[in-house]
């Protein structure tokens, strides 16, 4: 069953139970009024017996009521000295009470009503009346226990649900961050790939007369490049130790990897605008993991002016004394507004041939390693991204 069909499949259940609750407790309504009349009418019988003077008028008006009361389905048994049955009404089976069987399957039923009601009358008198529940009280009883069903079973599909829908999420999120992780390590081996086939060429046929001191620099750096992202994903699958950091510094860092990125993503001119206030307190974090988000956000944003140009802002600012917010504004054409809701969800992207996972594992480094909040805000123009740090002495 597909992701679409499981919420149909839980909401037709819901439906189908409710109709049945309507329906049922309209059919509990109309018998509560049946019995309303029923009532009625006996006690209009037992008046017209009281006023009557006449014996035939009496006689008939509690043949109307016996009448009435088999009409109304209530098993009755009436029983004498000795547990003989006298007369029986509206007994669930048939049974000839005339045989010494009848009568011993009667007396068992009885003994199965006196176990709910108590019966009228003295057991040791002349005669006792025992009665059981009609069909409409009998079928209330269940009412409880098929509600409760219900219930449970809409639940439990409605757990397979959520069970379902996480696990899609979780193998498209490790799809994604397979995928992240293919691409990061790309560059640098195709680097190292490039600066082999270069070793391998005479001195003199080298582009650029490129000594191997030169190619031995360039390689230490797709080295360091590759094990700044294996530490990088080593960290993200792991609970890393926080310390007390500078919300400038990290900046700082990020504008390292922002000086190589701008120029070559973007197309037309952006501007970077950074407005850090020294007095800024400091965060608890773990520095190669806030770098990560937040070049995360930025790449979002340059991906945003790639072939306009604009402006980048990031901005911070202490809030109540216990956190520091970390803005991240841009002037592009903003968020598509079918996927605000869900741009933070891995696999979800505006991007042609994007995988959607850098603001998936911002959330994650920023509220589940950091506990802090990462948000989209409300922009009249562009979009602007909002990190919340809890501060290190709060």
């Amino acid at each position: 069953m597909t992701r679409i069909k499981w919420p149909v499949a839980v909401a037709t259940l819901f439906l189908m139970l409710l109709g049945w609750y309507l329906l049922y407790t309209q059919q509990v309504f109309r018998r509560a009024q049946e019995n309303s009349e029923l009532l009625s009418r006996i006690y209009t019988e037992v008046q017209q017996g009281l006023v009557s003077q006449d014996p035939a008028s009496e006689t008939q008006a509690l043949l109307q009521l016996q009448r009435i009361v088999t009409e109304s389905g209530v098993p009755l048994v009436v029983m004498g000295p000795g547990d003989t049955v006298l007369s029986h009404v509206n007994l669930p089976f048939t049974v000839d009470d005339e045989t010494p069987e009848g009568q011993e399957r009667i007396r068992a039923y009885v003994r199965r009503l006196d176990e709910v009601h108590e019966p009228i009358g003295d057991p040791l008198g002349a005669q006792h009346i025992h009665f059981g529940d009609s069909s409409e009280a009998r079928s209330l009883r269940s009412v409880p226990f098929l509600q409760a069903a219900g219930l449970l079973l809409t639940a439990f599909i409605g757990f397979l649900v959520i069970r379902y829908q996480r696990r899609a999420e979780s193998e498209r999120a490790w799809t994604a961050m397979a995928r992240e992780l293919a691409h990061q390590l790309g560059t640098p081996l195709s680097s190292l790939a490039g600066w082999l086939e270069v070793l391998r060429l005479p001195a003199a046929d080298r582009p650029g007369d490129l000594d191997d001191m030169e190619i031995a620099a360039s390689i230490g750096e797709d080295l360091e490049r590759l094990e700044r992202i294996s530490h990088r994903f080593e960290l993200i699958g792991t609970e890393p130790e926080l310390e007390s950091l500078s919300v400038r510094q990290v900046v700082e860092d990020l504008e390292g990897y922002l000086a190589a990125r701008i120029p070559r993503l973007a197309r037309k001119g952006v501007e970077l605008i950074v407005d850090i206030p020294y007095e800024l307190p400091r965060v608890k974090g773990n520095e190669v993991l806030l770098v990560w988000a937040l070049e995360n956000v930025v790449k979002n944003a340059l991906d945003a002016l790639a072939g306009r140009g604009g402006k980048i802002t990031i901005y911070a600012r202490e809030i109540s004394g216990n956190w520091v917010s970390l803005r991240i504004r841009d002037t592009g054409p903003g968020v598509d507004p079918e996927i605000r809701d869900k741009i933070f969800e891995p696999g979800i992207t505006s991007k042609p041939g994007g995988w959607g996972v850098g603001l998936a594992l911002s959330r994650r480094i920023v509220e589940g390693v950091h506990k802090g909040k990462i948000e989209l805000l409300e922009s009249i123009e562009g979009t602007t991204f909002q990190i919340r740090l809890p501060v290190a002495d709060a």
